[in-house]
């Protein structure tokens, strides 16, 4: 597994009633999502987050009540290929719930 942490852009759609991920965009280029192995639910690295900082004196200013201990993302295992040919590849994507952010995790070797 390597660990990529890059923020990407989903197209989402209701699959088997569940509101997933169906496409994806990673360094301009498009991959379809095949299969949906597995989800689950996280809390955001709140020792990375703005309140956090901010509490160590490294942002400056007050704490801000965002949400940093409370957050949550959820996680999505999924299979996809390339919309423009290619193999396929086994993919970690989270969406946090708050800012609505989507990031790839992770690639599955």
């Amino acid at each position: 597994m390597r660990r990529v942490d890059e923020d990407i852009e989903v197209v989402g759609g209701l699959v088997e009633g569940v509101y997933a991920p169906v496409r994806f965009c990673r360094q301009h280029r498009w991959w379809r999502v095949t299969q949906i192995m597995t989800r689950w639910v996280e809390t955001i690295d709140w020792w990375h987050g703005g309140g956090a900082a901010a509490a160590r004196g490294v942002a400056g200013g007050g704490i801000s009540v965002d949400g940093d201990l409370l957050g949550e993302e959820e996680v999505w295992r999924v299979s996809a290929d390339p919309v423009s040919g290619g193999s396929d590849g086994v993919y970690e994507l989270s969406h946090a719930w708050g800012s609505g952010r989507w990031r790839l995790r992770a690639v599955i070797d």
